[in-house]
Parts: structure tokens; sequence; C-alpha cells
């Protein structure tokens, strides 16, 4: 889940102005396009350039561990604990170029969307979320948040605790924080990892993540372990990398906790008329979070506005009168599909800013409760 990739469709492309649905209604007016930088990926922006940096070996990365367990003593962790992580700690020099090298994005939704989200993996979720659909309910009345979004995103981030990466977590992060591009957050999230073997979640042995150090069913960093994780079944700990009970309560959590709104849904895929004023359009390139929630509130107007503007439901009908407020969304720019993105959609970008995971995650929760 909270995996440290470019959000490559929010990010870069043809950035539209955004002028406001009043405008837009009252007087028509449009706003010149203004091209922005793409932000950094989710792991926040480098420290240093990486051509300045060193070369990085297993020698140098010994060293900078003799920093990391001098640190680990003054933070008070028990000599067994800090004897049995850094006796472990290997440096892997494939996590330095895999972050270094993530590829460029170059497919559209059309493309995307059938390999991301295929016959297969429909029936799986679909028989996931009858398998566990007594469990679900009670999740989902919990959290108030609805069991097929919850399946959505375990399926997407790791096929259903299938695919959680083989590196040992520590390790992982070790290595990155001493790779040095992002070394303030990635020392951050070993310490944090190193809280959560002490407090006995899950034994070193079973802390195996992503590259990025992504971690179990949900692929949380260890910070947003630590936010959002749950103890579902009561056992006494919060078990992502085995659980799934656990791993459902914690996407639950996570989503509730980030303003998931009940009774709606993420959005909905439109037509927009000839002629269409694509300045209403939430620009591409945000800089950040808050940028890209600046512009959505620009572009965000209830469902009655964008009807009056020649919007209209994928099948050409027309869109519900409705004071239910949604933002325009184009992943693809002008040629590609269009979306207007209501509340939940900005709780899903926050899980991972990208339109294209956003898109996938909303597609798979739509077709596991769509009639076969």
């Amino acid at each position: 889940m909270i995996r440290f990739l470019l959000s490559f469709a929010v990010t870069s492309g043809l950035a539209f102005g955004v002028v406001g649905c009043s405008s837009a209604t009252e007087s028509g007016k449009t706003a010149v396009a203004s091209q922005q930088q793409p932000s950094a990926n989710r792991a926040g922006q480098s420290t240093a350039n990486s051509a300045e940096l060193p070369e990085k070996t297993a020698e140098g990365f010994a060293l900078y561990v003799q920093g990391l367990k001098a640190e680990a003593k003054t933070r008070g962790y028990s000599e067994a604990l800090i004897a049995e992580v850094f006796a472990s700690l290997t440096f892997h020099p494939k996590v330095v170029v895999a972050d270094k090298g993530q590829p460029e994005f170059v497919e559209t939704l059309d493309t995307y969307l059938p390999k991301r989200v295929d016959a297969y993996r429909i029936k799986s979720a679909k028989a996931m979320y009858q398998k566990h659909a007594q469990e679900l309910a009670a999740v989902s009345k919990k959290y108030g948040v609805p069991a097929r979004f919850i399946v959505s995103l375990w399926g997407l981030e790791s096929a259903f605790g299938k695919v959680t990466g083989r590196y040992s977590v520590p390790s992982s992060l070790a290595t990155l924080a001493y790779d040095g591009r992002r070394e303030q957050m990635f020392r951050k999230e070993f310490f944090i990892a190193m809280d959560i073997l002490a407090e006995e979640h899950i034994t070193l042995a079973k802390m195996k993540g992503s590259w990025a150090g992504a971690m179990g069913h949900t692929q949380f960093m260890p910070s947003a372990f630590m936010k959002y994780a749950q103890d579902g079944d009561g056992d006494g700990h919060k078990d992502i990398w085995t659980n799934s009970s656990d791993a459902m309560a914690s996407i639950a959590n996570y989503l509730k906790m980030e303003g998931w709104q009940p009774g709606q849904s993420w959005g909905r895929q439109v037509i927009l008329p000839a002629n269409f004023d694509y300045s209403l359009v939430i620009p591409k390139g945000s800089k950040d979070r808050a940028q890209w929630l600046q512009w959505w509130q620009r572009s965000e107007c209830s469902l009655t506005d964008w009807q009056a503007l020649g919007v209209t439901a994928v099948d050409g009908k027309p869109l519900p009168k409705s004071a239910m407020r949604a933002a325009l969304v184009m992943p693809d720019d002008k040629d590609g599909r269009a979306y207007l993105a209501y509340a939940n959609y900005q709780v899903l970008m926050h899980w991972n800013r990208s339109y294209y995971f956003v898109s996938s995650v909303g597609y798979l929760a739509d077709a596991i409760v769509a009639a076969e």
C-alpha cells in the first residue's frame, strides 16, 4: 500500500488551469493552462543529487550500520533485539538500483486497467469477498468502509497476501538510509521497524517486505503500520504479514482515519460535451498533496452543476440532480477517460497519489459487486 513509487499519473503530463465551477457556469471563462514540475515521489524529496553521492559498497554499509547501532543503543532497545537485528543487516545493491531506476510510466488507462484488473484478479477478488463475507460485514460496520473497497485494496496491494516481498525490512531500510538520497526518512522508518519488533507484533524472521520497506498484506511502511495497523482478531498482535483479519481491519482503519465518507462511492466515469471548458479539470503536475487538494477545491462542483455544463454519465444518460460534489479528473488528459471524483477519491489518493492506482481500486471494487 504505502509504497514509495513515483505517482506518474498525477504528477506528469498536460496541466489544465482550474477556474472553478461558479466561474465556468456563470461566465464561461477559461484559464490558461500552466505547466508544473513533477512532484517528488511518495518517499519524499531526495536529500542529495544521486550523481553527487559516492558509490555505495558493502564496506561503506558496514560503517554506516555502526552509526545506526550506536543510535539504537541510545534509544533503549534491549541488547537481545539489537544483537538480533544488527547481526541480520545485509547490504542490498539491488535495492539501491531499484530506488534510483524506477521506470517511466508510459501506459494509458485503456491499456493499464485491463492488465491491472484482469479477469483473473476480478474472479479472485469476488472469491475472497464471498469467503470472508461474514468477517468483512463486521469490519465494514465497525469502520464505516464498504467491504468491496477493503477487498480491492487488499487484492491490488498484495494479491491477498501472496505477493508481499521477500526482503528483510530492516535490511532494506538500512540500505536505503545508507544510500543517502532520502536518508532522513528511511533512517526514521528503520527505527520504527525496530519499535514494531520491540512490541512483538512480528518476529524478525517474518518481517518481510518490498525493496522499499513496504510490508505485508497491506504494504504499509513502518510509520503507516504504527498509525493505522489494527489487531483484527484480538490476539494482542497487529500482524499484517500473516493474519488476514488484521490486514482487513488495518485497511478499513486507514480509510476511516483519512476521512472515508460512509454511503458514498469513489467516483464515476463520464462523457464531456463538445467544446468543453477543460480549465475545469484538476491540473496535473502538483508538487505535493496540499497543492493537489487546492486544485481539487477549485474544480469541485455539484452533480447538478456538472449536468448543467453538459457532462453525462458514461452511457450518455443525464447525471442525477444532486448537491453531492465532485471534481473532474482526466488521468490521460483530453484524449483519455474523464471521471467525476467524489470525496472518497481523495482518501484513496492519500493511500497512493496516482490516478491510475485509484482508478484500478475503484474499477475492481465496482467489479466485485457487479452482476455476472
